[in-house]
């Protein structure tokens, strides 16, 4: 690679973990696309969506703002939420903003790119889909739930993921970006409703697959109940390697820095404990295996520390 090209590293995911990787990563002298589900149909977001027609702001919304170069206060401004008593509560004024674009412009993607603009975004951030898409959920008791927000709640051990309606058409420009990526890091978020739903977007999933650069995964700290209750981080993978029908993950980035029994016990609420990363079966699976301490502590909640991660990732570009 030339030294004045910028390296080419596409993110794929949504939901908080998203945002987070992405405040780290913009540090670098990086060309970077985001690829973002749109498959949020909860609060704010699914209330536009069923509005409009639209595909979900929410996820767009808080990438263009971990991407955004501009004062404090306009990205405060941008991810306000409305606290009333009237239509626009719980509304996010950014939801709001994106939503009133694509109704000016007639298209989403189209919102997207000017909202960009306005924000001065380092780099690109493309929904899965230009579509309002819907994701379900076949549970191993043969039952569907539908609604990304709903799938959770119903604390059934998940067989499958799917999406309606069957024709969903990518963007040409989301899977250029993932042919001509260097680096495509999938992850880190809610397995079945922020990773899955951009990777079974048709033609997406198949390009990132085929796709000539390093494919890493970055797995969970804890996991989650009604998704990913008591999975291992082969569980993780292999959930993901289920749903392409391929083995697409070349390298796994796992956490060995061992979680506080304080911080844990925050958690046996929620039915979430630290993911155990079975390394043995990992490899058996075909993926390289990196182990770093990169956590870090918010409010008495784990997080991944999101300088340490970009660096790692930045270190496999230089590889």
């Amino acid at each position: 690679m030339k030294a004045d090209v910028k390296p080419k590293v596409v993110i794929i995911g949504g939901g908080t973990g998203l945002p987070v990787l992405l405040r780290g990563l913009r540090k670098y002298p990086i060309d970077l696309t985001a690829i973002v589900t749109v498959a949020d149909d909860g609060g704010s977001s699914g209330r536009i969506r069923n509005e409009m027609d639209i595909p979900s702001p929410g996820d767009i919304r808080n990438v263009l703002a971990a991407l955004s170069d501009v004062e404090p206060l306009i990205e405060q401004m941008f991810q306000h939420r409305f606290q009333t008593a009237n239509e626009l509560a719980g509304h996010s004024l950014g939801n709001l903003i994106i939503a009133a674009l694509t109704s000016i412009t007639g298209d989403f993607v189209h919102a997207i790119r000017e909202m960009s603009k306005v924000l001065n975004v380092h780099g690109k951030v493309l929904p899965s889909a230009n579509q309002s898409v819907f994701l379900h959920a076949e549970m191993e008791d043969g039952s569907i739930v539908t609604g990304e927000s709903k799938i959770p709640q119903a604390n059934k051990k998940i067989k499958k993921v799917f999406l309606t309606p069957e024709a969903i058409n990518p963007l040409s420009e989301t899977l250029r970006a993932i042919k001509k990526a260097d680096l495509i890091v999938i992850g880190p978020g809610s397995l079945y409703t922020s990773i899955l739903p951009n990777l079974l977007v048709p033609k997406l999933g198949d390009e990132v697959c085929k796709a000539k650069a390093k494919k890493v995964y970055i797995c969970n700290l804890m996991t989650q109940a009604g998704e990913t209750l008591d999975y291992t981080a082969s569980d993780h993978v292999q959930a993901i390697y289920d749903h392409m029908g391929n083995r697409c993950i070349d390298t796994i980035l796992v956490n060995n820095e061992e979680v506080p029994e304080l911080i844990q016990e925050r958690y046996k609420e929620e039915l979430a404990k630290p993911v155990v990363y079975d390394v043995d079966r990992l490899i058996e699976l075909g993926v390289n295996v990196i182990y770093e301490e990169f956590v870090t502590y918010r409010d008495g909640y784990i997080r991944h520390d999101t300088d340490k991660v970009a660096k790692i990732l930045y270190s496999f570009i230089n590889k």
